[in-house]
């Protein structure tokens, strides 16, 4: 920045600027010197510091702005003392002081001046206006000695004898100038000297020159181009004032010292130029005029400076609310924080802005007022800064407001949650959502026409208490604005559940559960019936049994299909129920060398879902519970450690439905022993590094390893936290044995813990590790499926899951097939805790394997995105190296670099700040791709941040191609704003634009723009031509750069518009032929034919007439759309005319089918009519209403809404509808989708499926054979009953009969007949 700034003149109007503002002190420190030999004050000094408002901890002294001196008081105070002694040349020198605040230091206190002995130091003199200084306003003079009890004297130039004197108590004398006139004007200065040695005087105070403001008019300043500048660009700020021959100056109220500026007049004003603005230079800036007598003018009005790279966001918020009702009044408000720049209002869809504002400081009402609000006016609307000056400054996105115009609020939706079934002690939530604030719901019941409830944040819950909540509901809303109307209702939505409506499912479900039973009771009773039967039968044996044989299978079969309808097919994924984690005990105390004086317990949880913590003692003695801090974790304070508190300690955390496993134990044995460590290690591996951790309870503890057998230990650790690793960097035989490790104080004497136990290394036989991964990245969003697959070569294994070296899931062998390898252990959805380090194992009965290599689960989204660049830039030449920067929000997180298409991420770091650098060496083609990285904390369930933003890495030796195109379109009415988008496949790296002047120069448009974004404001015939864009790296490379494609900006409104005629017409069948005619006004021109929603002309013609035909040859379906045309002059190409009037050209067959809905459902209800509302995307067409089953239109229509009626049921049916153009009435549509109305009997809703309907034949299958067996054994079993009891009375007379005739015979003689029965008799029955 240029400017004049003479020291002397800078003095005087340094001056000034103090005098005409109150300058207030930013929290600064008073200085002071005290002395105890008034006769010889430079024998002892001493400094004194103190804040003006707070007490402090430290206090800072600087002498010559290197020697510092500090001191930390033993209490907070708001002053301290600094010895010096005697002064001597030494410790002459200039000195300040500060304090310490709870954001830093505080600004320095006034610079005192300590010289040679023999002169006191030099006072500081400013001045202090009550009121701004003008013409009878009062003014205080304040002179600071430094030294007590001195007397302080007031010269004005031009007289000898002082103006005033006073001998205050302290360092400060004010002096007051009553009633400013223009005869107090002067220049002043202080001295002081000793009470009791008068003679001994202090230098003079720097002078101060008085001015007396406001004697003549204020003046006027303003910026050119405008208050709001980019860094890098010039401003030159005018003052301007009435009266010739005054001398200007320049003040930024930001920085009185440092920013005043001086400037001679050119006639009657005075301009300051700052060559290359500067952040720093942004700020309010004032002037001011002053004649040769210091006369001063009033000041300007201030002028804020806006210096940045990118406008701030503007707001736009619709009042009273962004539905408003038909013929009511509103305004759109777009408070802007930047004042002095206009602001514009658009409409999406439509080009030019549809009202303006003037440039009006920030605090005005800077509203877009809408009147008599009609439908047109519907649309997204967005407010957008108005600048009438070149510059380069990027504008950010704006927020959008959609305006809705409605006779009646339009419908909001309602939604069930969990579903719309009622279960058993459930209820449920009603959701009624619209996107815009409202000011109350209502929720109606169809059932009950007196139901009605009210809620203000959208959620209504219904139960469902003796089935009295099932039902129709719906719901409506109004708005604050309007709040006697009620909106349209929502949909109906039904509520069912046991006691109310009963569903297929509920029946079919039911009806399984008790054929199951059913079947159970009946097979039970078929087995007992047939034991029975076997006992007194003796024929129907086998038939009986193949009978029960065939009801049992049939039992099973059915047993085993309604199992796999309802389960579907048995996976061999182990669900990971996730248990709760295992929390952390230890110990702190505040004297370290008597650690039992005061002891305190801390639990603390590594689940952020902890809401309590439990401490007990001995596993049953309940201490106390207290709630989960921030920091997920609580306190017990247990005080002096006695005889009462010695046990063993552990706690546990508690969840919502979850208690977790005990803490390790902390046992506490006495006052003059620590507790005991606890030693752990995993499995030893011959050959490979071991360590073995020891965890103590207390901090800032020592660490001592012992082996048995060994009477020195093994190694010792330092003071390291609550834990220490002790590392056997080789794991051999020599290394095994038993390890215990014990703690001690840091300082002598020390206090030791008791040996832990004792810990067994023994390197046993060991499988080699598995393989183990994730199907998916390990690097998961809140919500995800996760799998974890476990395999090896050996079969038949059971696997083990572990999560930060704790088990939490295995595998079971059962479950794996014949030659099973593998396990598969599946998170169903991943929740914030879920995520750690994971590994597994595998074993048979005695052989472990080696436990498997680490994947860490990284559950992102918990903290904020990071940002991810490339270092020197992200196009690369091949063989080159490339540095990958990732910068996080907190310190000691752990980093991660994923790369697109790579499961695992690439690189890890985890460095000791918020940043890390991931470097690759020798890039090569194959590392090119898209990039990003995370930071996870590794303490709390690797809790992650969101992704970084993706940022593409190019290895090659040409920068890709860029495509240069302008939104919203190259044609642009005359006064517009258009954007030129360049843009390439290459992101974060520069752009610059160029601009064609003639055809062997190229020149520079603007400045590098980092996301491809040239605006161009108000557009003129000035910014027409040919433009191309090119890559613009910001860094030294010597990739090839190509530039983009030529962009002709065409600016129109300049000429008459032409005609545009369609031949044949604006509706053409599919491959047919068309020709656009455009018709100018002038000869030896360039048409140009544009497509709405095309970014450049679609062709361009230099006829020799006045007309250009632009053939199409077999148009398709693409090609429909609305077209217009412009056209220039040759000798001056591309400022063209108007548009021509738009023409909308179909390309089809028949216009597309029509819409047909149903309001307000397709369902009659009784005495009430439905309203079919047909829809198509063509304006001026007439719409007919058919009904199936009857030949003739039914109806017709321009606005397409028909009314039924359901008299008699005759307005139950399917309709469709279809519509013409009323230019071409021969054209019909197609007909729209058929919809059917429903009367009150019409067919009911069947909510069944394939599954149950299986479910239910084969019930009813299984149950009738069941009972047509039973019926048929049922029929047999009485004349079975007879069959026996015949032949057994027949048998026993022929044996009576026999005996008899035996008797007579003798007793040795046998008839075949008895030879026989007794045999039939010892026969043994077959089973």
């Amino acid at each position: 920045m240029t400017l004049n700034r003479p020291r002397e003149q800078s003095t005087m109007l340094q001056t000034f600027t103090v005098l005409l503002f109150c300058f207030l002190m930013h929290s600064q420190p008073e200085l002071w010197i005290e002395t105890n030999y008034p006769q010889a004050p430079w024998e002892n000094i001493t400094l004194f510091c103190k804040s003006p408002s707070r007490i402090s901890s430290k206090f800072l002294l600087l002498k010559d702005k290197t020697q510092m001196t500090w001191i930390r008081p033993s209490s907070k105070t708001f002053q301290v003392s600094f010895p010096i002694g005697a002064l001597t040349k030494y410790n002459a020198g200039l000195y300040r002081c500060c304090y310490w605040k709870e954001t830093g230091w505080s600004e320095p206190s006034k610079v005192l001046e300590l010289e040679a002995p023999g002169q006191l130091p030099k006072p500081i003199f400013w001045i202090q206006a009550e009121t701004s200084p003008l013409p009878g306003c009062n003014v205080n003079i304040l002179c600071h000695g430094w030294l007590q009890d001195l007397v302080f004297m007031l010269f004005k130039e031009g007289y000898a004898e002082p103006a005033d004197y006073q001998i205050p108590t302290g360092t400060v004398a004010i002096f007051s100038i009553a009633n400013m006139t223009p005869e107090s004007e002067g220049v002043y200065i202080c001295c002081t000297h000793i009470q009791m040695i008068p003679t001994l005087w202090s230098e003079p105070s720097n002078p101060l020159k008085l001015i007396v403001a406001g004697l003549y008019p204020k003046p006027t300043l303003t910026a050119y181009p405008g208050p709001i500048m980019a860094t890098g660009e010039s401003l030159n700020l005018r003052c301007q004032g009435p009266i010739y021959g005054m001398t200007f100056a320049l003040i930024r109220l930001e920085d009185f010292e440092k920013s005043f500026y001086r400037r001679r007049p050119i006639k009657n004003e005075a301009y300051f130029f700052f060559q290359a603005l500067k952040i720093h230079d942004a700020g309010h800036y004032l002037c001011f005029y002053y004649d040769g007598s210091n006369r001063g003018s009033l000041f300007s009005d201030i002028l804020k400076i806006w210096v940045t790279d990118t406008f701030p966001k503007t707001w736009l918020l619709a009042q009273p609310s962004p539905v408003v009702q038909i013929g009511q009044n509103m305004s759109l408000w777009c408070p802007g924080q930047v004042d002095g720049v206009g602001l514009a209002l658009y409409k999406k869809g439509e080009d030019k802005t549809l009202q303006l504002l003037d440039t009006t400081p920030i605090h005005d009402n800077e509203s877009f007022f809408l009147n008599n609000v009609t439908y047109s006016d519907a649309g997204v609307y967005s407010c957008h800064y108005l600048l009438s000056w070149k510059n380069s400054i990027r504008m950010t996105s704006h927020n959008t407001v959609e305006l809705m115009a409605v006779d009646k609020l339009p419908e909001p939706s309602l939604s069930a949650w969990p579903s719309i079934m009622f279960k058993l002690g459930n209820a449920i939530t009603l959701q009624c959502r619209v996107s815009y604030p409202v000011l109350e719901f209502s929720l109606e019941w169809e059932e009950r026409a007196t139901f009605q409830k009210f809620s203000v944040d959208r959620d209504f819950t219904i139960s469902n208490a003796e089935g009295k909540g099932t039902g129709t509901y719906s719901c409506s809303y109004h708005i604050e604005a309007h709040p006697s109307i009620w909106s349209y209702r929502s949909e109906f939505l039904k509520l069912m559940g046991p006691a109310g409506f009963l569903t297929w499912n509920y029946v079919l479900n039911e009806a399984i559960r008790l054929s199951l039973i059913m079947l159970l009771v009946a097979l039970l009773l078929v087995v007992l019936w047939i034991r029975w039967k076997f006992r007194r039968l003796r024929i129907r044996e086998a038939w009986l049994l193949g009978t029960a044989q065939g009801v049992t299978m049939l039992f099973i079969v059915t047993a085993l299909l309604c199992c796999g309808l309802c389960n579907g097919v048995l996976t061999e994924e182990t669900e990971i129920i996730m248990p709760t984690p295992k929390p952390e005990l230890w110990a702190e105390t505040n004297f370290p060398l008597a650690p039992w004086k005061n002891l305190t317990l801390w639990c603390r949880s590594p689940s952020g879902s902890t809401k309590e913590f439990v401490l007990l003692k001995d596993e049953t003695g309940w201490i106390a519970t207290r709630p989960a801090s921030e920091q997920v974790r609580a306190a017990f304070p247990l005080g002096v450690l006695t005889q009462s508190h010695i046990g063993s300690y552990h706690c546990h955390s508690w969840e919502e439905m979850a208690v977790s496993e005990p803490s390790e134990a902390l046992e506490l044995v006495g006052t003059d022993i620590l507790p005991k460590p606890v030693i752990s290690a995993s499995p030893p591996i011959r050959g490979q590094k071991l360590q073995i951790r020891c965890k103590g309870w207390l901090a800032g503890m020592e660490f001592v390893l012992y082996k048995e057998g060994v009477q020195e230990p093994v190694q010792q650790l330092g003071a390291i936290g609550r834990e220490a690793f002790f590392t056997i960097q080789r794991m051999e035989a020599k290394d095994e044995g038993n390890y215990s490790c014990r703690t001690h104080t840091e300082k002598r004497p020390f206090k030791w813990s008791e040996p832990s136990e004792p810990l067994e290394l023994v390197i046993k036989e060991m499988y080699p590790k598995p393989f183990f991964k994730t199907w998916a990245s390990p690097v998961v969003t809140p919500g995800a499926r996760v799998t974890f697959n476990c395999s090896t070569p050996h079969q038949h294994m059971t696997f083990i899951l572990y999560k930060d070296g704790n088990e939490i899931a295995s595998s079971d062998r059962s479950w794996a097939s014949p030659g099973a390898s593998a396990a598969h252990f599946l998170i169903i959805s991943v929740g914030a805790d879920d995520g750690g380090n994971y590994s597994c194992r595998y074993y048979d009965f005695v052989i472990w394997s080696e436990p498997s290599d680490t994947v860490e689960l990284v559950v992102t989204e918990y903290y904020p995105q990071p940002t991810l660049v490339a270092q020197p830039g992200p196009v690369v030449l091949p063989g080159k190296n490339v540095t990958l920067h990732c910068q996080g929000a907190f310190l000691g997180m752990r980093f991660a670099l994923l790369h697109e298409g790579n499961q695992i991420p690439l690189q890890f770091q985890s460095p000791s700040g918020n940043s890390t650098d991931f470097f690759f060496h020798t890039i090569g083609a194959e590392d090119s791709g898209n990039y990003s990285c995370v930071y996870y904390e590794t303490t709390m369930s690797n809790r992650g941040s969101h992704l970084s933003k993706p940022i593409t890495i190019w290895v090659t030796d040409t920068f890709p191609k860029p495509w240069l195109f302008a939104e919203p379109s190259s044609v642009v009415p005359v006064g517009q704003n258009v954007t030129l988008w360049c843009q390439g496949p290459v992101h974060g790296v520069g752009y610059i634009l160029h601009r064609e002047r003639e055809a062997t120069s190229v020149q520079l448009w603007g400045s590098t723009s980092n996301d491809g974004a040239f605006p161009i404001t108000n557009i003129s015939g000035a910014s027409i031509g040919r433009y191309s864009c090119c890559y613009h790296p910001d860094w030294t490379s010597s990739i090839k750069i190509q530039p983009s494609n030529t962009l002709e900006l065409i600016v129109t409104g300049l000429l008459l518009k032409p005609s545009l005629l369609a031949l044949p017409g604006p509706i053409v069948a599919p491959g047919e032929n068309m020709t656009f005619q455009c018709q100018g006004e002038l000869p030896d021109s360039t048409f140009v034919l544009l497509k709405e929603g095309t970014q450049e002309p679609l062709e361009q013609q230099k006829p020799s007439g006045f007309r250009a035909d632009f053939w199409m040859p077999a148009v398709r379906g693409q090609d429909s759309g609305i077209y217009s045309c412009v056209y220039y002059l040759n000798s001056a190409p591309f400022a063209a005319s108007n548009h021509s009037d738009f023409l909308e050209i179909w390309v089809t067959d028949k216009p597309p089918k029509p819409s047909l809905s149903a309001w307000p459902s397709t369902v009659f209800k009784l005495g009430k009519d439905i309203t079919l509302q047909c829809r198509g995307p063509l304006p001026g067409v007439e719409f007919v209403l058919e009904h199936d089953g009857e030949e003739a239109p039914q109806q017709f229509s321009e606005d397409g809404d028909f009314v039924i009626n359901n008299v008699e049921g005759k307005g139950i049916g399917n309709y469709s509808c279809s519509y013409r153009l009323q230019a071409y009435p021969d054209i019909w549509s197609e007909p729209s989708d058929a919809l059917e109305l429903l009367g009150a009997a019409g067919p009911a809703a069947q909510e069944c499926t394939v599954g149950n309907i299986v479910r239910s034949s084969l019930i009813v299958v299984v149950v009738v054979a069941l009972g047509v067996v039973l019926a048929i054994e049922w029929r047999k079993w009485p004349r079975l009953r007879t069959r026996d009891s015949e032949t057994d009375g027949r048998d026993q007379t022929i044996a009576l009969e026999e005996c008899n005739q035996g008797g007579e015979r003798g007793t040795n003689t046998r008839s075949p007949s008895s030879v026989s029965q007794e045999t039939s008799v010892e026969l043994p029955v077959p089973i």
